[in-house]
């Protein structure tokens, strides 16, 4: 479940109206059916918890029926939605500078991920991953969303000559799938991640972008509201419940300590301490996981036994029974029987 105390920019889901006025949704009514105060979402600097963005996005998804909310409201997030971060943005001398601006401070643009870049001579990529937990439907919402921004900021920034990118998205081929050959010089992968990730990759040296608005005093104006804003923030997070989360949305095998701690930029043994404050350790937590998820798949019925095991990391068949009988006091062939029955 998402992490009930984190705060988050209220102004980026307000344009959801815009998403949906085409359809006569009516998302004022849809807010105070939450119970969420409509003038809230026409506050520049106003917040709202991370768990009632969840609650929105499952009831808006519920009201439409549209299965391409988030495409359509990452098309719609330019550059300059981001408050301060994309004034000093759009005020950097280059692209590469820009968008290390925006990862430096990404933060305060939605902080429930974090962003990572680096760059060549031939090369730009931004990479996306969550860092507090949220459910399916919350992560995928946020995963497409950011992907389609960052393609509109590289827009944005480059007065649309962007160049040529590569996007890999770790969630499966979704419904309107075929939105996304809309996409001007861009390949995308679906599934491209065993960890919950959008990646965006172009294939020219950023660095020899000059953007048309550099200005070096503006920037640096934005730059020292950012620290302010940040020092100003407070960390929230609950590592168990992020565990956990990248733990069930992986497509394969589990990750793991050291796979999981290296995307927090944590040591193995600090992600390790995190936990045992919080009064569980990853070996818990991932058979736990584990378990969840042989369940689910074998009461799915698409996989046999063997595929099931194999799925989840296990070298043979009666390992994996091994351990399920340990966890759940009965084989994983009489879990998927009275799964079949109804029991």
């Amino acid at each position: 479940m998402p992490h009930t105390a984190l705060l988050v920019p209220a102004r980026y889901y307000a344009r959801i109206a815009d998403v949906l006025v085409r359809d006569q949704v009516d998302l004022d009514g849809i807010l105070r059916g939450l119970r969420l105060s409509p003038r809230l979402f026409t506050e520049p600097d106003a917040t709202i918890r991370f768990s009632q963005v969840d609650r929105l996005l499952y009831r808006v998804a519920a009201v439409s029926g549209r299965s391409d909310l988030a495409f359509e409201l990452g098309k719609l997030l330019s550059a300059s939605a981001h408050s301060f971060v994309g004034f000093g943005m759009l005020n950097s001398d280059t692209l590469d500078q820009a968008l290390r601006f925006e990862a430096q401070y990404f933060r305060l643009v939605m902080p429930s991920f974090r962003m990572r870049y680096s760059s060549g001579a031939d090369f730009g990529e931004m990479l996306f991953t969550p860092v507090v937990a949220m459910s399916h439907l919350c992560l995928a919402f946020h995963l497409e969303a950011i992907a389609m921004a960052a393609l509109r900021e590289i827009s944005d920034l480059t007065g649309d000559r962007r160049p040529p990118c590569r996007l890999d998205l770790s969630f499966q081929s979704p419904p309107h799938a075929r939105r996304y050959e809309e996409l001007r010089d861009v390949r995308v992968r679906f599934d491209a991640d065993v960890m919950p990730s959008v990646r965006l990759r172009m294939s020219e040296d950023p660095r020899a972008r000059p953007l048309a608005m550099a200005d070096v005093n503006a920037r640096r104006v934005a730059e020292e509201r950012c620290r302010r804003l940040v020092q100003q923030a407070a960390r929230v997070r609950r590592f168990g419940d992020w565990v956990a989360m990248t733990l069930r949305e992986v497509s394969g095998e589990l990750p793991s300590l050291e796979e999981l701690a290296a995307m927090l930029n944590l040591s193995k043994r600090t992600l390790n301490r995190y936990l045992e404050r919080e009064g569980t350790s990853f070996r818990e937590l991932s058979c736990r996981i584990q378990h969840e998820l042989a369940c689910e798949r074998l009461a799915g019925g698409g996989m046999s036994v063997t595929e099931v095991a194999l799925s989840l990391g296990f070298n043979d068949t009666s390992n994996f029974a091994r351990a399920f009988r340990l966890r759940a006091g009965y084989s994983p062939g009489v879990h998927r029987r009275r799964a079949k029955s109804g029991e």
